[in-house]
């Protein structure tokens, strides 16, 4: 007598998509895009912009739309900004390369947040278990437009770290861009004067962007420390 083999249950089918799509899974999957993305830049050494130049056969303002894209692809692969940002100005010089750095802070923000929300908050929420975690969590989730701004004014905080903070936490997508839009443009508008006008270190110009640069970073320091304190005081 032939015995037929058994079809898969369709119980094993859903065990599997339940396992492929679980919240470790998709923290496993963001580490390893991100761990590509890393990689890949080592590759490409994008500083090399700096000294080889921008392709000569990109110009206008594709050149400009093309790098803005690149610089959120760049900073999405933990390229530090502040060189995407003296990139931009030496390249385009002030006038467009400004632009062109905060949208690609934008893009870059946005791609990073999207990236930690879809495969990293459900995994990782449950570990926000520390009084001082929690706390940090509520002040992004409570005050995340007010909280971001002040990150993005003040760079004591990495960028790629602020955008997979906020994306763990409650905070919206639209307080999450508004604020790193507004708040990006003081300090990337300092790198880009300064990358455009690098030809002339003793200028006016470029010392008054380097000491701006200066300026905000110990402001920084010292806003982070207070919210470090304020966050102490609401966690005990």
């Amino acid at each position: 007598m032939l015995h037929t083999a058994a079809a898969p249950t369709p119980g094993l089918a859903v065990r599997c998509t339940r396992v492929l799509l679980s919240p470790w899974s998709r923290l496993f999957l963001l580490v390893l895009v991100l761990a590509a993305a890393g990689a890949g830049m080592l590759l490409l050494e994008p500083q090399r912009l700096l000294a080889d130049g921008w392709p000569p056969q990109l110009g206008g303002a594709a050149a400009v739309c093309v790098f803005a894209v690149a610089y959120g692809v760049c900073t999405v692969a933990f390229v530090p900004r502040p060189l995407l940002n003296l990139a931009a100005g030496a390249l385009f010089g002030s006038q467009a390369g400004l632009p062109a750095a905060i949208a690609g802070t934008v893009l870059g923000a946005g791609v990073s947040f999207g990236l930690g929300r879809v495969l990293g908050q459900d995994a990782l929420r449950p570990l926000l278990r520390g009084r001082w975690l929690k706390a940090a969590d509520g002040q992004l989730s409570r005050h995340g437009f007010r909280s971001m701004l002040a990150v993005r004014l003040f760079p004591g905080v990495p960028f790629a770290a602020a955008n997979y903070c906020a994306a763990v936490s409650r905070m919206g997508w639209l307080p999450f861009l508004l604020a790193t839009a507004i708040g990006s443009i003081p300090n990337t508008a300092a790198y880009v004067i300064a990358g455009a006008r690098a030809s002339t270190p003793t200028s006016p110009v470029f010392l008054i962007a380097m000491g701006f640069i200066a300026a905000t970073g110990l402001a920084g320091a010292a806003v982070a420390w207070c919210k470090r304190h304020r966050l102490r005081q609401s966690a005990s």
